[in-house]
């Protein structure tokens, strides 16, 4: 075959250091519009971003040229830089070290772009933590929770 094809698609969650709520509303929707700007600019489709004060989600493929470390890597790398610029209370942001990252069936976008629509009024019955858990068990994701939250 002549050419290289794939659509690989991702769901990627990370948060800010310490779970801190870090992100203004004020700038949240432009930071979100960022960070599928980031994506594109690697290659990868950026379906949809959303979050809250301290965590973002993000439904994206995964570019061809790129491995997943990468592509997370230049995302939270180029946003962090962006926003402490945009924003002089965010000097010292920075996001957590890890993050989570699951591939998603074609099937299965549609549900997970409305959840990241809908992670405000998500968050008023449960926090980033027990979401994150949630999502690794529904991802059958093994771990050990000592190091989840360092």
């Amino acid at each position: 075959m002549p050419q290289s094809l794939s659509k690989i698609l991702l769901h990627i969650v990370f948060s800010t250091k310490n779970r801190k709520d870090f992100i203004p509303e004020n700038i949240s929707s432009e930071l979100h519009a960022y960070l599928a700007g980031a994506c594109r600019g690697q290659g990868s489709e950026a379906f949809r971003v959303g979050g809250t004060a301290n965590h973002v989600h993000i439904a994206c493929t995964l570019p061809r040229t790129l491995d997943v470390s990468k592509l997370v890597e230049n995302i939270k790398k180029s946003s962090s830089l962006w926003i402490k610029q945009k924003d002089k209370e965010c000097q010292f942001f920075s996001w957590q070290a890890g993050y989570g990252v699951f591939s998603l069936g074609a099937s299965q976008l549609k549900d997970v772009m409305k959840y990241i629509d809908n992670q405000r009024e998500h968050h008023k019955k449960k926090s980033f933590r027990e979401e994150f858990l949630d999502i690794l068990e529904k991802y059958e994701v093994e771990y050990d929770e000592r190091y989840l939250w360092s």
